[in-house]
C-alpha cells in the first residue's frame, strides 16, 4: 500500500496540468531582495538612464555648446583694454615732452560683421548638428530600449525554465522515493533505484543552470536600464499592435528613430556641401574704437575715436577651399549611401521579422504539442511501472523526454516573444 501511494504521487506529478509543489530555490533570499519592474518601466528606465542614452544626451549638450561657439563669430564683438606705463624718466626732445614718465591708456573696441556669409552658414550648419544630435539621441534610446526589452523577455523565459526544472526535480524525486521504497520492501532492486537517483541528479543540475541563467538575465536587465542592481520582471508584456500587412510594416520603417537620425545627418551633410560657395565671398567687418590717453601727446589727444571698415577677400590660400569642397561632397555622398543602405537593411529586417514570427508561432504550436504528449507518455509509463509492466529505465527515459520537451516549449515561447518585439522595432512601433 505504501508503494502504491508513492507511485500514485508519481503519476499525479507526471500528469499534464498537475501543480507541482513549489520548491524554494537556493537563491530565494536573494531573489526576494531584487526590485521588480514592469516591461514599460524597464523600457522607460533604459531610455532615460542607460549609459548609452546618458552619453547621447550629453552629446546633445555638446552640440548646443558648439552652436554657441560658432554663432559668436557672427555677432558683434566688444572688448575693453587698458594699460598703465611707468618710465624711469619722461622722454623729451629739448623742452618738448614726447612721452610722460607715467601714462594711462584705455579704449573700447567694437567690431560688427556686416557681410560674413561663411560665418552665417556655419551658424546654420551648427544648428543642423544640434538637430542631428537630438535625432541620434532618439536612435540611441531606441537601441537601449530594445536591449532592455530583450533582457526583460529573457527573464520571463528563464523563470519558465526554472519552473520546468523544478517540476522535473519533483517528478524525479517521487520516482526515486518510489524506487527506493520498492527495493526496501523487497519488490525492487538497486539498479532501478540508482537509475532514478541519476535522473533526479540530472534534473537538479538543470535546475541550477536555469537559476544561473535567471540571475544573469536579471543582471543584464539592471545594466540595460542603468541600474547598479539586478532587476526582476513581472507579467508578460503586451506585444500586440504589429501590422498584419507586411506592406504597412515596410512603410513603418520611415518612422524608425535610427532611419530618421541617418536621414537628418544626410540632409545636414548635403547642406554643408551645397553652401560651400559662401567661402568665396568677401568678409566686411565694421570696427569702432573710442580711446582715452593721459597725458595727451602730439600724436594722440586725450580723448578721441576711430572707425574702420575692413574688407577681406581671399585670393589664394593654397587651394584650401577646393579641398574643403571636395571633402564636403564626399561626406554628403557617404551620408546618402549610408541612408540608402540603412533603408535596405530596415526593409530586410521587416521581411525577416515577419517570416521569423510566422515560423516561431508554428514551432511554438508543435513544441507545446510535443510537451503535452511527453507528459501524457510519462503518466502512462508511470502507471505501467506501478503495475510492473515496465522497468525503471523506461520511467527515466520518459522523464528525460518530458523534461526536454518542456524545455523546448520554453525556448519556443521565448522565440515568439522575442520575434514579436523585433517585429515591433523593425516596423517603427517600439519603443
Amino acid at each position: 500500500m505504501i508503494a502504491e501511494g508513492i507511485a500514485a504521487a508519481l503519476v499525479a506529478l507526471a500528469t499534464p496540468g498537475a501543480s507541482a509543489p513549489p520548491a524554494a530555490p537556493p537563491a530565494a533570499s536573494r531573489a526576494a531582495a531584487i526590485q521588480v519592474v514592469s516591461f514599460e518601466d524597464a523600457v522607460r528606465r533604459a531610455v532615460l538612464f542607460a549609459t548609452v542614452s546618458a552619453v547621447a544626451a550629453q552629446e546633445v549638450q555638446r552640440a548646443e555648446g558648439l552652436l554657441v561657439q560658432v554663432r559668436s563669430g557672427s555677432l558683434p564683438f566688444l572688448s575693453a583694454n587698458g594699460s598703465y606705463t611707468a618710465l624711469n624718466a619722461a622722454r623729451k626732445s629739448g623742452t618738448t615732452v614726447l612721452q610722460a614718465d607715467q601714462t594711462v591708456n584705455g579704449n573700447i573696441f567694437l567690431s560688427v560683421p556686416l557681410l560674413a556669409a561663411s560665418r552665417w552658414y556655419q551658424w546654420s550648419h551648427a544648428a543642423d548638428q544640434v538637430d542631428v544630435a537630438k535625432l541620434s539621441l532618439a536612435a540611441v534610446q531606441r537601441a537601449a530600449a530594445l536591449v532592455a526589452g530583450h533582457a526583460y523577455l529573457s527573464i520571463l523565459a528563464s523563470k519558465r525554465a526554472v519552473e520546468v526544472s523544478q517540476h522535473a526535480v519533483e517528478v524525479g524525486r517521487a520516482h526515486f522515493d518510489f524506487a527506493r521504497s520498492r527495493r526496501e520492501a523487497g519488490a525492487g532492486n538497486l539498479l532501478d533505484e540508482l537509475r532514478a537517483e541519476q535522473q533526479l541528479a540530472s534534473s537538479a543540475a538543470q535546475l541550477e543552470l536555469a537559476l544561473t541563467l535567471l540571475e544573469r538575465s536579471q543582471e543584464a536587465l539592471g545594466v540595460a536600464t542603468g541600474s547598479d542592481a539586478p532587476l526582476d520582471a513581472t507579467a508578460e508584456p503586451d506585444l500586440g499592435g504589429t501590422p498584419e500587412n507586411p506592406a504597412d510594416g515596410l512603410r513603418g520603417t520611415e518612422t524608425r528613430a535610427d532611419v530618421r537620425a541617418v536621414r537628418g545627418f544626410s540632409r545636414a551633410a548635403e547642406r554643408v556641401a551645397r553652401d560651400s560657395w559662401a567661402d568665396w565671398l568677401p568678409t566686411i567687418i565694421a570696427a569702432a574704437q573710442p580711446f582715452y590717453n593721459d597725458p595727451a601727446t602730439l600724436t594722440a589727444p586725450r580723448t578721441g575715436w576711430q572707425a574702420q571698415a575692413i574688407v577681406t577677400l581671399p585670393l589664394f590660400e593654397g587651394l584650401l577651399r577646393l579641398g574643403q569642397r571636395q571633402e564636403r561632397d564626399a561626406l554628403s555622398d557617404e551620408a546618402r549611401t549610408e541612408l540608402e543602405g540603412l533603408l535596405l537593411e530596415a526593409r530586410s529586417e521587416v521581411r525577416v521579422s515577419y517570416a521569423t514570427l510566422e515560423h516561431a508561432d508554428a514551432a511554438n504550436v508543435q513544441t507545446r504539442r510535443a510537451a503535452d504528449r511527453a507528459q501524457k507518455a510519462l503518466a502512462l509509463v508511470a502507471q505501467a511501472y506501478r503495475a510492473g509492466a515496465t522497468t525503471s529505465l523506461d520511467v527515466s527515459d520518459a522523464e528525460q523526454r518530458a523534461r526536454d520537451a518542456d524545455t523546448a516549449a520554453v525556448v519556443a515561447e521565448d522565440a515568439v516573444r522575442q520575434a514579436r518585439l523585433d517585429l515591433l522595432a523593425a516596423t517603427g512601433r517600439f519603443p
